[in-house]
């Protein structure tokens, strides 16, 4: 399976600082619209979750800035489902543009499915789960993420 393109988008005027680059906010921005598609994909979109009363929060959030991004740039988002268990769900996006080979920005992620209600942590639905692992079956030869278990610190 070639990689799954979650979100796509120009980098607008008002997403960019003033020298002209994408501001660190922005790329939360792109990678949660990301999320939002790839909820859709395994049966969480917008009609699901409403008469479910379930939805993914995001529990934690680790972006790498690896290249700059500027202003007009094409951008899109590349999904990795690194793993997923009964309720938590551990991915791995990446933003590329064209006529560039390596990823401008990396973010790890880990989100908990949730039955709004509570809200408490609730199991993903036979449905969802079941998509969850066609995805992982699909992205198996893939290679492994690359900025994934990283831990911020200064030496010594």
């Amino acid at each position: 399976m070639p990689a799954l393109i979650t979100y796509r988008t120009p980098v607008q005027e008002d997403w960019v600082d003033y020298n002209g680059h994408l501001r660190d906010a922005y790329y939360l921005l792109i990678f949660s619209f990301a999320t939002d598609a790839l909820m859709e994909r395994i049966g969480l979109d917008a009609d699901s979750r409403g008469q479910s009363g379930n939805s993914l929060f995001t529990l934690e959030a680790h972006i790498n800035y690896l290249h700059e991004v500027k202003l007009g740039t094409e951008v899109w988002v590349q999904t990795q489902i690194i793993g997923f268990d009964k309720k938590r769900l551990h991915l791995y996006h990446s933003l590329h543009r064209a006529g560039f080979d390596e990823a401008l920005a990396a973010s790890e992620q880990m989100l908990l499915h949730v039955d709004l209600a509570g809200p408490k942590s609730a199991p993903f639905s036979e449905l969802s789960a079941g998509l969850l692992q066609e995805l992982v079956s699909e992205q198996q030869d893939l290679p492994a993420a690359e900025f994934v278990g990283r831990v911020m610190r200064l030496p010594g």
